[in-house]
């Protein structure tokens, strides 16, 4: 039987990284393309196609940063197919990050420098706004749109006999510092970035908690030090060209600098090939890189904690009733103005 997998902003970067790599290993698969941007996301299934001809590549325009567009995609995903296997939501945003120079150059002559590169922490922050939908833009694509999406599909992820895997592609910047239960939005902070990651890492333990007896089972990964559209808008394209040699040397100093699309994937693909039983809920499966450019993955232990996890699942609930309330106001007032 086919396995059907969904891929969230599979356009590019360690999305279509993966999808690639998912082909190789298994080419009967149906694969999906979630994505935003329906050109782009037309680019990578014919490239795609051309490396694996015969494939089966499907398209969804999904805008999680939109609850209208998660909930029709989630309806076209329903009627589409029967089941879910995989479920990658990969897709994510990072706007208008900016660094403090002054603390990347003090950094950069540090011990601290490795970790800096590989985490950002404590030099990068991001300048947030609210969405159409009245929600942080940052939270609401990172974090809610694909928690909505999970709660949409549930009927084609969790089915008496069958085992449905979702994926969240994390960071290595997802700080505990960075998140606040009273503001998972992150309306009051300038690191919504981290904020979000941090979020979903506690969003699929408690995903584990509430659904793993209904079939479906919650993994989190790191893809290193990756180069992507998010990376290469942190500092101008000329400062990674020049520093990029430097980047490859320390990596004989750590395994976390993946730096290709191809690497950084790497978890997301070993995910594929385990049994979910044999998978720890509170790890983060980290893609890794040796100086010799060996690909591996090693499971680290989150920073999390049941309690925290548990209240934010309550409240992303909560605010899934309430967006379902003005959603269908909404509707209503427009099929009122229509007629």
């Amino acid at each position: 039987m086919e396995r059907v997998v969904i891929v969230t902003g599979a356009n590019s970067g360690i999305g279509l990284a993966l999808c690639e790599r998912l082909l190789a290993v298994d080419s009967q698969l149906r694969l999906c393309l979630a994505c935003r941007n329906m050109r782009r996301a037309e680019a990578a299934r014919a490239a795609l196609l051309t490396s694996h001809t015969g494939a089966r590549v499907d398209l969804l325009h999904l805008d999680v940063g939109s609850v209208q567009s998660v909930f029709t995609a989630a309806q076209e995903v329903k009627t589409r197919y029967n089941k879910i296997d995989f479920l990658y939501l990969n897709a994510g945003i990072m706007p208008n990050p900016q660094v403090d120079i002054g603390a990347f150059f003090k950094g950069l002559f540090s011990r601290n420098a490795i970790n800096m590169f590989a985490t950002a922490e404590g030099i990068l922050t991001q300048q947030d706004r609210l969405n159409s939908d009245g929600l942080q833009e940052v939270f609401a694509t990172n974090l809610f749109g694909h928690f909505l999406l999970i709660r949409e599909l549930e009927p084609l992820l969790c089915q008496t006999g069958h085992i449905s895997r979702v994926v969240w592609t994390s960071s290595s910047n997802a700080q505990r510092s960075a998140f606040s239960i009273e503001d998972m939005q992150h309306r009051n902070g300038s690191e919504p970035y981290s904020s979000s990651k941090y979020a979903s890492d506690m969003v699929s333990l408690a995903l584990n908690k509430h659904k793993n007896s209904q079939g479906l089972f919650s993994s989190v990964i790191c893809p290193g030090l990756v180069m992507t559209n998010l990376t290469y808008g942190i500092l101008p394209s000329f400062f990674w060209t020049l520093i990029m040699p430097i980047m490859y040397l320390i990596r004989i100093f750590t395994n976390t600098f993946t730096l290709t699309p191809y690497n950084g994937a790497e978890a997301l693909h070993w995910l594929f090939l385990q049994t979910p039983e044999s998978l720890d809920p509170r790890a983060k499966y980290h893609s890794l890189t040796s100086a010799r450019g060996i690909n591996y993955t090693i499971p680290r232990q989150m920073d999390i904690d049941d309690e925290t996890s548990e209240i934010l699942y309550d409240k992303l609930l909560e605010l899934e009733r309430v967006m379902r309330k003005k959603l269908s106001e909404r509707n209503a007032d427009t099929e009122a103005q229509t007629y």
